[in-house]
């Protein structure tokens, strides 16, 4: 009997992971299934730019995963039972002996009223053409609200008022935007504001979006045809639910393989993962981190199930990178402590090492067996499989 091994979800880390273990393993005693609710790999990193009115490369996973031997699932996973090693999906139930999960993040609300009713986000490829449809919708003077001072907050909203120059666009940040970065970052930042026309709401936190309006916490009233919610990132709660341990933001714990330190044959990477770099804090939800996660838990996994040694992964956080629509970006580099160092790119510079870090990222997910060694591992014993599960 083969080993199963199920991936869950198909973004950067689920794409990347699920490629390269087809390469590493051999296909006479593995089956590799990845499962992703949309059939197409989304950038999500980009998904501003789509709101924004800009098309996105289509990559249909069908394509990306040819040749491979990976199947591909198309269905929304609604729970995972990792006693009985089974998923249960919208249209069936899948079995695994080995889980990879790698479904991401979405918007967290925070709990503020009206976010879910009336806001909009950028977090998935439906919410991003949601807002591109109202943004279509408003006419000249049309106001939009950006809520969220980080990096998301920051390229959404200078993205919206490059492209659509005839909206208002204003920020609401609950302390100054871009505070983590170098003093001559920040001048920088400030300016880009400038440029664009965006005003910004400093020291401003919103307790409540209405339909046509955003409540700032001290009564002040914001119009706002279009309020578009960037206040950080929240896990499913698929996982907690799931009886694996995680942490109080519903990450999976994991050791330093990306293995779950209360299911064995449980693996994460990407934004589900809760592991400590290096530095000794928690690694932050990036694409960074989704390729450092996504590389050790490949490694762990063809290791463990081959008797090979497992290599370890740097975990470590660079830096951020910042688009500032299309002709500007900045580029921060930070120290072991996650503080902003002196040295940054600005301007047209940044904006094209960021644009082609981008690319890279997505051929590379897109090309998961490319450069890979050509050889396939044979499993080390014959593998386990459960007697219970089933797969539907």
């Amino acid at each position: 009997m083969k080993h199963r091994i199920v991936v869950l979800g198909a973004g950067y880390a689920g794409a990347y992971s699920a490629g390269n273990l087809a390469r590493r393993l051999h296909p006479a005693d593995t089956e590799i299934t990845v499962v992703n609710a949309e059939p197409d790999f989304v950038e999500r990193l980009r998904l501003h730019q789509l709101a924004a009115g800009q098309d996105l490369k289509k990559r249909p996973l069908a394509d990306m995963f040819a040749g491979t031997g990976v199947r591909l699932r198309l269905a929304r996973v609604e729970a995972v039972d990792v006693e009985r090693k089974t998923i249960a999906l919208d249209d069936g139930e899948l079995a695994y002996d080995t889980l990879l999960y790698a479904l991401g993040s979405t918007v967290a609300d925070h709990g503020v009223p009206g976010v879910t009713e009336h806001a909009f986000h950028v977090t998935a490829r439906p919410a991003a053409l949601r807002l591109r449809d109202r943004l279509d919708g408003l006419g000249e003077g049309g106001r939009v609200l950006v809520v969220g001072e980080g990096l998301t907050g920051i390229e959404t909203a200078t993205e919206i008022a490059e492209s659509r120059p005839g909206l208002k666009v204003a920020l609401a940040a609950r302390g100054e935007p871009g505070a983590w970065l170098s003093p001559g970052a920040r001048r920088h930042l400030r300016r880009a504001f400038d440029r664009l026309g965006i005003t910004v709401h400093e020291h401003t936190s919103i307790e409540r979006v209405e339909p046509t309006r955003a409540i700032g916490a001290d009564g002040t009233v914001f119009a706002s045809e279009a309020t578009v919610w960037c206040g950080g990132f929240a896990v499913h709660p698929i996982a907690a639910d799931s009886g694996l341990e995680v942490a109080g933001t519903g990450q999976i714990v994991v050791d330093d393989t990306m293995r779950s330190v209360s299911h064995p044959d449980v693996y994460a990477a990407g934004d589900t993962v809760y592991v400590i770099g290096e530095n000794g804090r928690p690694l932050p939800m990036s694409c960074a981190s989704a390729g450092y996660t996504s590389m050790q838990a490949i490694d762990a996994i063809v290791g463990r199930l081959t008797g090979r040694k497992i290599s370890s992964t740097a975990l470590k956080y660079y830096g951020n990178h910042i688009s500032l629509g299309r002709r500007d970006a900045i580029f921060q580099m930070v120290d072991n402590d996650v503080r902003a160092k002196s040295w940054y790119l600005r301007g047209r510079t940044a904006a094209r090492l960021k644009n082609g870090i981008l690319k890279t990222a997505a051929w590379g997910t897109g090309h998961p067996t490319f450069g890979m060694p050509t050889r396939r591992h044979r499993l080390a014993a014959a593998p386990e499989r459960s007697t219970e599960a089933a797969v539907a």
